[in-house]
């Protein structure tokens, strides 16, 4: 995918839904996992506190029903769905990608 050669690790969070998770709630887990472990933590981690912003920032301004449409029709159908999320002009923004028999067709 073009999106990930550009991007740094550090820089896109990927998040998978499943038909029993849906975008919301895996996005809110990994947001709560990220809180919970940088509340463990000794030491400031600015990755960590970067993922944490973006995923904060994505659950407030997200409108998640249309990403459950866009992501369920596929997993319906079996495929894999993967959203990857970044900031683009300050914004948190992302793409889809389905899996299809092995080839990855992105959408937004």
């Amino acid at each position: 995918m073009k999106l990930r050669g550009r991007l740094k690790n550090m820089d896109y969070i990927e998040l998978i839904p499943s038909l029993s998770h849906c975008i919301e709630t895996v996005a809110k887990e990994k947001y709560w996992s990220a809180v919970n472990k940088f509340m463990e933590g000794k030491q400031e981690d600015k990755e960590l506190q970067q993922r944490i912003e973006l995923l904060k920032a994505f659950l407030e301004s997200t409108d998640f029903g249309k990403l459950r449409r866009e992501s369920e029709k596929h997993l319906i159908q079996g495929e894999k769905v993967k959203f990857i999320i970044y900031w683009k002009e300050n914004k948190p923004s992302y793409d889809m990608v389905a899996t299809e028999g092995g080839i990855l067709n992105s959408e937004h």
